[in-house]
């Protein structure tokens, strides 16, 4: 036995919108135990199983398009007006389980849309909730993940800018100032949700106390990407895992301390595993 010091970080685990989709889905699934999800509900490949057992079916937005007379969930990361007029012309009951920060987002985005306001979205490139905001503009708004995407030379001189609601707050001031810098006049609106941006310093803290760290999360997870960084950057004994069975002895020693996180995306179920795994070895 190696005697090891486990402790899970209480902060780490679903964020509200993430809890709020699935106990709507777990609701209707114990009922009538089928339920279609447009996409998968979070980007962990075990709570989609763990889910799928249950009866939820995960479909895309083509086989979307050709169901009929049914429920279908969408998800924390919001829809594009366009899933919402499929649904009327195909019967189909949308249970919205959509983040409200994101609809709120995506309000903001559709008025200044509407005052035909020239708007930049910093997001990553076809994820789900980007597709939702770029929905609200016709396609018309610029997506950029990296401000050297943009020619700024050409750039309009008055621009809107806003953020998917995952992304740094301080990148996202960074583009801003770089922008103002360079002449142009930014309507900065951040969007960002406080529960993740907030995650950035109390992972460094919570890593820096750990002899190793193991972070949990599924590997289609844009912010596990991002928060697994976070603590690699401050821990260098820090190793990404998706499931119990991914745990290296090699990475342990008798006595060690170690810290088990996680994504947003991240079930809490799921790093229980992790410990329970990690104290039998």
């Amino acid at each position: 036995m190696l005697n090891l010091k486990v402790s899970i970080d209480a902060s780490s685990g679903f964020c509200f919108g993430v809890v709020y989709a699935i106990q709507m889905a777990e609701e209707i699934l114990d009922a009538e135990h089928h339920l279609f999800c447009l996409g998968d509900i979070v980007h962990n490949d075990e709570e989609v199983c763990r889910l799928e057992a249950k009866g939820l079916r995960i479909i895309d937005h083509e086989e979307f398009e050709d169901i009929v007379d049914a429920k279908v969930l969408i998800r924390a990361h919001g829809e594009p007006p366009s899933t919402y007029r499929t649904a009327i012309q195909n019967n189909i009951e949308l249970i919205d389980a959509s983040c409200p920060v994101v609809l709120k987002l995506q309000n903001r985005i559709k008025n200044s849309y509407d005052k035909q306001e020239k708007i930049y979205i910093y997001g990553k490139h076809g994820h789900a909730e980007v597709e939702g905001l770029l929905g609200q503009t016709n396609q018309e708004a610029v997506v950029f993940q990296d401000i050297a995407e943009l020619d700024i030379e050409a750039m309009p001189k008055d621009i809107t800018l806003y953020s998917q609601t995952t992304k740094s707050t301080d990148r996202f001031y960074h583009i801003q100032e770089i922008l103002q810098q360079a002449g142009i006049r930014v309507n900065a609106n951040d969007t960002i949700c406080r529960q993740v941006s907030n995650r950035d310093k109390e992972l460094r803290d919570f890593a820096d106390k750990y002899d190793v760290v193991l972070f949990v999360s599924g590997t289609k997870s844009s912010n596990g990407k991002v928060l697994y960084e976070v603590c690699r950057q401050t821990n260098p004994h820090s190793y990404f895992i998706s499931r119990k069975e991914e745990v290296d002895k090699e990475w342990l020693a008798e006595g060690h301390t170690v810290g088990i996180c996680g994504a947003t995306s991240t079930p809490m179920w799921l790093m229980e595993e992790v410990r329970n795994a990690l104290l039998e070895l």
